[in-house]
């Protein structure tokens, strides 16, 4: 780093003589200058604060063999200056939040947000606001009180010096009122789709839920949080139903939010309307055995439209029956997956692939066998268990209490939820292995079959296709685990639904990140928030200075098309 001169000859003659903070850099293996500051014209510049500035920095970091370091040598050259040592006042980290920064206003979310808040009057900007809650949400989520102090304290929000909960609240009402019809997802879809060349020829549609912890459903017609299906596992808790779509890449299309009480089989319809609005053109959506009902596969059919779907093998019936016995030989697609695309009597212009995953076949099978193991392990002791009190000489109270013990235990076997599939009760209510049912998912391993509407789409890439419907569900568990979608604090329906805008905001901004420079976003986010920028005071002046770009983090966001962050963004003499 060092000071640059230049100079310009007026009409009259004079020369006029500036000077600016400038550093070299290697652009194609030539040294270019690049201007970090200009500090104005020579003749008007304060050349003692300079003078004091640069000794204080000398003291404070040390110098080279040309200049004073630490120790005696540094505090004469700061008295000589006339000044003090310079004081650290603040440091905060700030490559995080740069990154996202710059994929916001690349994706037009920014400008997305500032034409819904047109004709509105705020005396903070809200659009700054939603931003540190997205930015909070992928660095560190909390509570939206927290989130507002962590914006105020902890990182640098651009053109956001502090802001409240109050503030927060009401960007979120804003975001919801601008999404009434999904405007918002809309406009940014169609930013990311052009900024990324995204294909949306596949388009993948999942469901998930979340729960509340409160103990009692919410009342009336216009119930939200309600008793559901938990996929979580958490039936005893209120619960609403959210939707995603995804690309093949993983980026999130659009969310949905439905009360907790929703069907999976009964929200299909509206998704297919609401993406028809978009007219992405021609779109297979695929699904999971979830939303294969008779009625959902014809809808999906309207305007043209296609499906790839899951279907339901274990619940027999027989279209799995004649599907299981057509003959064919498979193709292969992949190590672990093959292909076969067999014909059904009455089908139609239907299309079905049986997909065949050695792997998974291996896996299903030692799963089973533990599964039978453990069961006639347990059998085996009730039954000697019984034996044993059968030869005592025990009272009939003692007896009674005894059997009682042995019904309770076949009684949690029986109900037990991964190994009730596999036990048939007798009509004397003892229990046995159901041999007919090993022996009928014996043929099932390491299968499953899809039906397709489409009929230029090849088997395997519907077979891959369907295999990218994990990509839904990856968001999911990211928007669980890693943006901590729950706990939710928020009581009313629109700062609900808010709350998940912004979890799918910041899955957006995530993905994208991680699509562009191929890596995990907890990588990306542990690396770049070791950048830190730092501010510098003393009686000479106030410098707000970079730490220098590791390779790795110059990598990230030479990989996103992202300019980093000045090494020096303040020059303040006093």
């Amino acid at each position: 780093m060092y000071l640059r001169f230049t100079q310009r000859t007026n009409a009259d003659g004079s020369v006029v003589r500036y000077v600016a903070l400038a550093h070299n850099r290697r652009v194609d293996g030539k040294i270019k200058p690049d201007v970090l500051m200009n500090l104005g014209r020579v003749d008007r510049l304060d050349v003692g604060g300079l003078l004091g500035l640069a000794a204080s920095i000398r003291k404070h970091f040390g110098g080279g063999p040309d200049h004073p370091g630490d120790g005696e040598d540094a505090v004469e050259v700061g008295q000589h200056a006339g000044s003090t040592p310079i004081e650290v006042v603040d440091s905060r980290p700030i490559g995080a939040v740069w990154l996202l920064e710059g994929l916001w206003r690349q994706l037009a979310v920014a400008s997305a947000i500032k034409k819904a808040a047109d004709g509105r009057r705020f005396t903070t900007n809200m659009e700054r606001v939603l931003f540190a809650l997205v930015a909070n949400r992928a660095i560190a989520p909390m509570s939206k009180l927290s989130a507002a102090e962590w914006a105020s304290q902890d990182v640098i929000i651009g053109d956001l010096a502090v802001m409240d909960d109050d503030q927060a609240y009401r960007a979120m009402d804003l975001l919801v009122e601008a999404d009434t019809q999904g405007e918002v997802q809309e406009a940014v879809f169609f930013a990311v789709a052009h900024l990324l060349n995204l294909e949306v020829d596949l388009l993948f549609f999942d469901t998930t839920s979340t729960y509340f912890e409160r103990d009692e459903e919410e009342a009336g017609e216009q119930a939200f949080r309600t008793y559901g299906k938990s996929k979580d596992h958490r039936d005893d808790l209120p619960q609403i139903v959210i939707g995603l779509a995804v690309t093949r890449e993983g980026i999130p299309v659009r969310v949905w939010c439905w009360p907790g009480h929703t069907n999976d089989q009964s929200v299909l319809a509206e998704v297919k309307d609401d993406m028809r609005a978009w007219k992405l053109g021609r779109v297979i959506t695929v699904v999971d055995r979830g939303f294969s009902s008779a009625e959902n596969l014809a809808y999906l059919r309207r305007a043209g439209g296609h499906y790839v779907a899951g279907m339901r093998m274990r619940d027999g019936g027989a279209l799995v029956e004649q599907a299981l016995s057509r003959q064919g030989r498979y193709q292969q697609v992949r190590d672990n997956l093959r292909v076969k695309e067999v014909r059904i009597d009455g089908a139609g212009d239907v299309r079905f692939i049986i997909c065949h995953n050695p792997d998974q076949q291996q896996r299903d099978r030692q799963h089973r066998e533990q599964a039978i193991t453990r069961i006639e392990a347990e059998l085996e002791r009730i039954k000697a268990q019984r034996a044993r009190e059968a030869g005592r000489e025990l009272s009939a109270t003692a007896r009674d209490r005894a059997e009682a013990a042995h019904v309770r235990a076949e009684c949690a076997l029986r109900d037990h939820p991964t190994l009730k599939r596999w036990i048939r009760q007798q009509k004397n209510g003892r229990l046995v292995i159901d041999r007919a049912k090993v022996k009928a998912e014996e043929r099932l391993d390491g299968k499953y079959l899809l039906a397709t509407s489409d009929p230029d789409i090849s088997t395997e890439d519907a077979a891959l296709g369907y295999k990218n419907l994990l990509e839904a569900e990856r968001g999911f568990r990211d928007m669980k685990s890693e943006l901590l979608l729950r706990p939710v604090f928020h009581r009313l329906e629109h700062r609900i639904r808010a709350h998940v805008l912004i979890c799918w905001l910041a899955l957006l901004l995530t993905r994208v990140a991680e699509r562009g420079c191929g890596q995990r976003w907890p990588r990306i986010n542990r690396e770049l928030s070791r950048l830190s920028q730092v501010t510098l005071a003393g009686p000479a002046g106030t410098v707000v200075h970079t730490t220098p770009l590791r390779p790795a983090q110059r990598a990230i966001y030479q990989a996103l098309s992202i300019t980093p962050p000045a090494r020096v963004s303040v020059f303040e003499p006093a």
